[in-house]
């Protein structure tokens, strides 16, 4: 399957463990203008855009998310640490999540967290959500290390100079399957949470 399965295999998992993420140390401790929160994000999550001149966050994206109630407004034209991390978060769920999903998911948290008033804050759910999700990468490689073996097996019928396209083919469709089947699940657990919590707002009037 694919020329030199191991080498592009070996590829793929480098790029996974080699996930650039952002500490929380990594952020000033000193509230940001605009510009200067475009600039660090840009800097530090370079590692996942997909082409060079791609943007990791625009001053128009901003401002959609505080448009969309995702994000706090800033105090002064300055975003704090803790706007930083929602932005973070907030670029990771873009991508498959729909804004309406991603603010019901954030607002709990920007709600009770955000300001730190309760001992908790934006810093300690950061650290924990990154710890776990550190500790799903092996997870992570050895199934798609699976799913690649798996679509090396496809199409051995097909003819020769076919073979490498259609188990490539394979691999991404078996790789969408399991995005669609999480996504769905994000969706289901999001719906069932917003019920939840709609059914609070009617029992407290």
């Amino acid at each position: 399957m694919i020329t030199d399965t191991k080498d592009m295999l070996r590829s793929i998992l480098a790029n996974i463990s080699q996930i650039n993420y952002v500490k929380p140390e990594d952020i000033p401790n000193i509230d940001l203008y605009m510009d200067q929160v475009t600039t660090f994000m840009d800097e530090h999550m370079r590692s996942s855009k997909r082409y060079e001149d791609d943007k990791v966050l625009t001053k128009t994206m901003i401002n959609n998310y505080a448009k969309n109630n995702l994000l706090p407004p800033p105090v002064k034209k300055k975003y704090s640490k803790e706007h930083v991390l929602i932005m973070i978060f907030i670029y990771y769920f873009k991508n498959i999540l729909s804004i309406r999903d991603i603010e019901t998911l954030l607002s709990p948290i920007t709600d009770k967290y955000f300001k730190g008033d309760g001992g908790l804050d934006m810093t300690f759910i950061y650290d924990e959500v990154l710890e776990l999700e550190k500790s799903r990468i092996s997870v992570v490689t050895k199934d798609i290390a699976r799913s690649l073996k798996d679509a090396g097996e496809c199409f051995t019928d097909a003819p020769e100079e076919d073979q490498d396209y259609l188990q490539l083919f394979a691999f991404i469709c078996s790789l969408s399957f399991d995005i669609y089947v999480k996504k769905l699940l994000m969706q289901k657990l999001i719906d069932e949470f917003d019920t939840k919590e709609n059914r609070k707002e009617k029992k407290k009037k």
